[in-house]
């Protein structure tokens, strides 16, 4: 419906980080007719294990992008977390890094809902507007998407949001690591922790009522902190971990 038929093609990568070498075999896979005709490259900052590319990532999926006449786009729904776990400026991981178009995610950064879509090449937005309208995206009364967005822009509040939930995973993923039984799966660099906890502890918190999902990726409990997320929460999490591995 959005994109008239486009086929999305799975890329590996370590930590759910595309690479260079992962995109071009991708490409280079077949060239017949029946295989897709690669055009645009879509990495997730921070990607769905909670890990983030750096500038120096970014640039070689860059480059592998400019010899093979593709386009870059980053889908940014947590881009605060990583721009707060890296420690740069964003430009340093977007349009100097060769991202073309950037979705600047609002509603896991304390917005009711909204995102806004940056385009750094400016020939891609040709229409936009347009195409937004023709796939349903036209809101009306913008401005009650726009003003909450302003707000979370103005004195880096989205930085100051995005720095606490990182900091609330990494107290999480520390403390969970000292129960016998539980260990992380995978590197602590935003705001999500992938844990290895026993069934029956997993069984267990769900019966008391934390809720996650246990089946993104490779497996773990997808235990997710917010800008909202407290520390009494977090003892209160951790209390029932620590009860029901005794």
């Amino acid at each position: 419906f959005f994109t008239n038929g486009t086929k999305v093609l799975l890329v590996d990568g370590e930590e759910g980080r595309l690479t260079a070498e992962g995109i071009q075999r991708m490409i280079e896979r077949r060239s017949d007719i029946h295989y897709p005709k690669p055009r645009v490259v879509s990495l997730t900052q921070s990607t769905e294990f909670g890990t983030v590319y750096t500038p120096d990532n970014l640039m070689a999926i860059h480059d592998a992008c400019e010899k093979n006449d593709l386009r870059l786009h980053m889908d940014g729904a947590r881009f605060a977390n990583a721009v707060a776990s890296l420690g740069v400026a964003p430009k340093e991981v977007t349009w100097k890094a060769g991202v073309d178009v950037l979705c600047f995610g609002g509603t896991k950064n304390g917005m009711p809902l909204g995102e806004a879509v940056v385009f750094f090449n400016r020939d891609l937005a040709e229409e936009f507007d347009y195409r937004c309208k023709q796939a349903g995206q036209l809101a009306s009364k913008m401005r009650f998407i726009a003003a909450p967005l302003y707000g979370l822009l103005l004195d880096d509040v989205w930085l100051k949001n995005a720095r606490h939930a990182n900091d609330c995973a990494n107290i999480m993923a520390q403390r969970i690591e000292e129960f016998s039984g539980c260990s992380i799966r995978h590197l602590v660099q935003s705001n999500s922790v992938f844990a290895d906890l026993p069934e029956s502890v997993e069984t267990g918190l769900l019966g008391r009522g934390w809720h996650f999902y246990n089946f993104i990726g490779e497996g773990g409990s997808r235990l997710m902190c917010s800008w909202n997320t407290s520390k009494e929460d977090i003892d209160s999490f951790l209390e029932d971990v620590r009860e029901l591995v005794a």
